[in-house]
């Protein structure tokens, strides 16, 4: 949902010696979530395990893309200011995690972002640079307090006309999640799950030793490493300036936008890398983080546990928080670990 096909016909998140190739019946990638998404199982597992989770991957973005007809996101924005609308567990767990992550963050991820994404468009044809007025009349529809959601009766209530959720920086890190679950009930051993660039690692190799994942040079073009993270059972994912942008006079205008400003944010970052084990909270606050900048991104990651992060500024220096350290291997060229 946050990258299409474009940024993603080669992942953010490239595979770095996973395993040997696995068999063909064992291995799928289809369109879906607005992006590439490839799942390759290695070890374990049994012949549905493929057909149960692309099913559970078209199900999720059927229910939750902000842009497809018929979704339960497309109701709940269609009927902001007017009425709550009942929607999927699923769709409930995703808003209220969006709304948690925002409240985490002091809204630097904002669920409601929808009116300043479809305003940009970046990503899309109709990709351009709003004039002040409209920024600023877009921002003023962007605000997750202003979502209601009610548990009990299962609805989300978007309390002013225009408003929109857009969870392209959430669902895509739950179906993650979703595929690591299905995968264990059919008894997987070791897979590779990748969404566009969100990849997941489940298990070990085939020989007991750590996945390596290779993370996008962001300077550079996709396929070319800033280095290789080792682990196992763990989730990477990327937000970078090079996922989606458009260029006019010479400047560059990235995707991740800033709630506060309305615009790209601008923090000296061209990339944040995050490792953990939960998907959806890595896709949640990758973009968090971008957006609050190093320090104060740092400053947050450093009170959450079983996170690591790895951010690259403007400079080419690589910032590593404590634990990164330890299971990240820098190889890209022209890059220095800040001291």
């Amino acid at each position: 949902m946050r990258k299409p096909l474009a940024a993603a016909a080669l992942a953010a998140l490239l595979f770095a010696s996973c395993a040997k190739s696995a068999p063909a019946e064992d291995a799928r990638t289809e369109f879906v979530l607005g992006t590439v998404c490839t799942v390759r199982i290695l070890s374990g597992g049994d012949g549905k395990a493929l057909d149960d989770v692309f099913s559970r991957l078209r199900q999720i973005e059927d229910r939750m893309s902000a842009n497809k007809d018929g979704t339960e996101i497309a109701a709940v924005n269609a009927a902001a200011g007017a009425a709550p609308v009942k929607v999927s567990p699923d769709t409930l767990f995703v808003v209220m995690k969006g709304l948690d992550y925002a409240r985490l963050t002091g809204g630097a991820v904002d669920p409601t972002v929808g009116p300043l994404v479809k305003l940009w468009g970046i990503g899309t044809e109709a990709a351009r640079v709003p004039a002040p007025a409209e920024i600023q009349a877009a921002k003023r529809l962007v605000d997750w307090r202003k979502v209601r959601v009610d548990e009990a009766a299962r609805t989300v209530f978007l309390e002013q006309k225009g408003m929109a959720l857009d969870l392209g920086s959430f669902a895509k890190g739950y179906a993650a999640d979703e595929a690591k679950r299905i995968l264990g009930e059919h008894k997987v051993k070791g897979a590779i799950v990748d969404l566009g660039g969100n990849v997941f690692a489940q298990g070990v190799k085939k020989d007991g030793t750590d996945w390596r994942v290779g993370v996008q040079d962001p300077a550079t073009d996709r396929g070319e490493y800033l280095g290789i993270v080792s682990g196992k059972d763990i989730t990477v994912t990327t937000a970078g300036v090079y996922e989606r942008f458009f260029e006019v006079g010479g400047k560059r205008y990235h995707h991740i936008l800033d709630p506060k400003t309305g615009a790209p944010a601008e923090t000296g970052l061209l990339s944040v890398t995050l490792v953990t084990r939960s998907s959806t909270l890595a896709d949640g606050l990758d973009t968090a983080l971008f957006v609050l900048g190093r320090e104060k991104g740092m400053a947050l990651a450093a009170t959450l546990p079983d996170i690591e992060v790895i951010m690259v500024d403007a400079d080419r220096r690589v910032w590593l928080s404590p634990g990164a350290a330890k299971i990240f291997r820098m190889t890209g060229e022209g890059y220095k670990l800040a001291e």
